[in-house]
């Protein structure tokens, strides 16, 4: 079930993600690709999990409350890489590199992103697109929008599966503001090829020369502890 997000957004009557256009070349691309995408994966999903269940008693998907579009609550699909905790504890706690909940098949899977492959369904749902901000707990964006200036206008978008900033370096235990600053550049610039060529990017690495700053969980931290 969705919910709205207590947070009213900004006035983006005149963001392209009101456009037709956009809309449709967007959900065409997401529908196709997502859809192409699980049928060829098909074998390596099931590869996957049956790697998991032999692993670990713990179920094979993970489904967690995210923030999305316009403030909306959806549940998104992970395969489980972590050891089973309270949903307290998953919903409130900041994961890091070196995480001593991260399972020793997790360690394999979540460098590689192969652990966000379940995603593809929230895809095909309508939840997520393939291209857009990373969707984050609603514990984090409560703090996030008090603390990073612009953080709720990445919430015009559908959230992604990947996205520019994960694709120029800020993805997981890194800076928050470096991740919204390169969110909002896509929402202002997006085109189709765009998106095409962050899909290539995803593929094939990150940019060259692209470097990976200071890491966020300090001040993730502080900002927990100033609630």
């Amino acid at each position: 079930m969705r919910h709205e997000y207590e947070y009213p957004l900004t006035n983006l009557r005149n963001c392209l993600t009101e456009r037709f256009t956009y809309r449709f070349w967007k959900r065409l691309l997401d529908l196709g690709v997502s859809a192409l995408a699980l049928l060829l994966l098909a074998p390596l999903l099931a590869l996957i999990a049956v790697a998991l269940k032999l692993s670990s008693s713990a179920p094979v998907l993970f489904k967690q409350q995210r923030v999305g579009q316009s403030g909306r609550k959806f549940w998104i699909y992970k395969f489980t890489t972590m050891s089973t905790s309270s949903a307290d504890t998953s919903d409130t706690r900041w994961t890091t590199s070196q995480d001593e909940r991260v399972t020793r098949l997790g360690r394999i899977l979540r460098p590689t992103g192969l652990d966000e492959l379940p995603q593809l369904i929230n895809v095909l749902c309508g939840d997520m697109s393939l291209i857009g901000p990373r969707p984050e707990r609603p514990h984090f964006v409560e703090i996030f929008t008090r603390n990073v200036p612009g953080y709720k206008k990445r919430h015009a978008l559908k959230p992604g599966i990947t996205g520019w900033a994960q694709v120029c370096g800020w993805r997981g235990d890194t800076s928050i503001r470096k991740r919204v600053e390169h969110d909002l550049y896509y929402l202002q610039h997006w085109t189709l090829w765009f998106d095409l060529k962050i899909l290539c990017l995803t593929v094939i690495g990150k940019p060259a020369g692209t470097r990976v700053h200071s890491p966020s969980s300090n001040r993730v931290k502080s900002a927990s502890n100033s609630r």
